[in-house]
């Protein structure tokens, strides 16, 4: 569960600096000559002071960072008294490199799962109050899920920019839903205006069959990860580790989870439905998605761009499938204020500007994020509705649904151990001791969450008899 920030202030505080402009007058030909102290021109006033300096840094693809360029050239071309740089990643880790190291740029993207490791290093001047008094609305303007994401120690550390749930993507060439219901397949149900936004686990699974039914083409792919299988051990109201908060361990050996996982394998592991050895050792799922050979994948809306340029390829997206209740995961992403600025005022300036319509609609617009400001979520610049998906609200809907998962500073060390037992979950042939390998993979993850504490052997001391 995420902690509230219960100081943050609901409503928009306009801050007003009072200024006084000083007007000089000049002297006219009725002044006394004698008065004046030289005959020469007076000297020039003196000269503007050069603008200050502020570093913005981002991280994404090209095309992700030329639109925060033209974010900060766009706030450039308002002030003559701040100049902001951009500085770019190609992800996250590299730019959580380079913060923990000290060298963090005065405003700067984060992800939501670095949060923890930027806090305890004392990284970050929390936004809370600097942009409340720049009048950036926390309320209806952004969505809440995404904003308390970012809020810890009851402060806001950084500013939600972007969230992007993970959805399933679909070929509706291969998944041609009509066609699937006059043949009496499991169909999601459309509403009035023929949209479907929601479907069962039954429905995901017949979709896969439907699709595989006619040649190498095969259904569905699902990471064998912990973020690929987490929406459905959540949704079959299971849960990936034993506590939200400080786990010390994953909870695949739990009852719930492993009846969440016993209905998701019987899709996942079915040979018929799922790609061959050899289609995923020529090509990864992404690619044969966009080649027609694959007809769902799971992913975040970073896939978009992409999916766009390929040929021949119309697709659309649909939540994550239900087992009992709605859920899924995601990335969230802020931008933060480094502890060492020196010009903090200044880059809450360029965040307020960062994260308003104008602004943010200009990132929106390359198809990879889904705005955290609600207002340009719900317009044609994200929407896009004469490009695919069609069904792009599909990931406005799918946020308040979202699992955050809790801080883990070892991410990597536990997706090292246990991702080989995963892929035998979800990937090796015959037939699976499933009780046996969510054990195994339960205690792999402890040795990373909570390793045995090692104690010093006692050593001996001096004997004093010995005097």
């Amino acid at each position: 569960m995420l902690v509230r920030p219960s100081s943050l202030r609901r409503g928009a505080l306009i801050a007003c600096a009072a200024t006084v402009a000083l007007s000089l007058a000049a002297c006219t030909g009725d002044a006394d000559p004698a008065s004046s102290p030289t005959s020469s021109p007076s000297p020039s006033s003196k000269p503007p002071e050069k603008p200050r300096k502020i570093v913005f840094g981002a991280y994404g693809s090209d095309e992700e960072v030329a639109a925060f360029q033209s974010v900060v050239d766009s706030f450039n071309a308002t002030s003559a008294t701040r100049q902001v740089t951009l500085k770019s990643w190609p992800d996250h880790e590299s730019a959580l490199a380079d913060v923990l190291a000290g060298d963090a740029p005065d405003a700067f993207l984060t992800s939501r799962i670095d949060l923890g490791q930027l806090v305890d290093a004392e990284a970050l001047q929390p936004v809370s109050l600097l942009l409340d008094e720049r009048g950036v609305d926390f309320g209806d303007r952004f969505s809440r899920d995404a904003v308390d994401a970012f809020a810890m120690d009851d402060e806001l550390q950084c500013m939600a920019y972007s969230v992007s749930p993970m959805v399933v993507y679909y070929n509706t060439d291969l998944v041609d839903f009509d066609k699937m219901e006059r043949r009496q397949y499991d169909v999601p149900t459309a509403d009035e205006n023929g949209v479907r936004d929601r479907w069962t686990l039954a429905e995901f699974g017949a979709a896969a069959e439907f699709a595989s039914r006619r040649g190498d083409r095969r259904g569905v792919w699902i990471d064998p990860t912990l973020q690929g299988l987490a929406p459905f051990i959540y949704s079959g109201d299971g849960e990936v580790f034993d506590d939200d908060r400080e786990p010390t361990s994953l909870a695949f050996s739990d009852d719930s989870t492993r009846e969440a996982l016993d209905q998701t394998l019987a899709i996942l592991r079915n040979a018929t439905i799922t790609p061959t050895n050899a289609q995923l050792a020529r090509a990864t799922p992404v690619q044969l998605f966009k080649r027609g050979e694959l007809a769902m994948i799971a992913g975040f809306r970073n896939l978009v761009p992409q999916l766009r340029d390929a040929d021949d390829l119309d697709f659309d997206v649909l939540p994550m499938p239900i087992i009992d209740t709605r859920a899924t995961v995601g990335d969230i992403s802020g931008l933060c204020i480094s502890a060492d600025s020196e010009v903090e005022g200044d880059a809450a300036d360029f965040i307020a500007y960062a994260v308003s319509d104008a602004a943010i609609a200009t990132v929106s617009a390359t198809g990879y994020i889904v705005p955290a400001n609600t207002q340009v979520a719900a317009s044609d610049e994200f929407l896009a509705p004469d490009d695919e998906p069609a069904n792009s609200a599909v990931f406005n809907a799918s946020i308040r649904y979202m699992v955050v998962p809790p801080f883990i500073d070892q991410r990597e060390e536990l997706t090292e151990a246990v991702t080989p037992l995963l892929e035998r979950l979800v990937t090796a042939p015959g037939i699976l001791d499933l009780d046996l390998t969510t054990e195994q993979i339960d205690q792999a993850s402890q040795a990373i969450l909570s390793p045995p504490e090692e104690t010093e052997s006692p050593t001996e001391s001096p004997s004093e008899s010995s005097e």
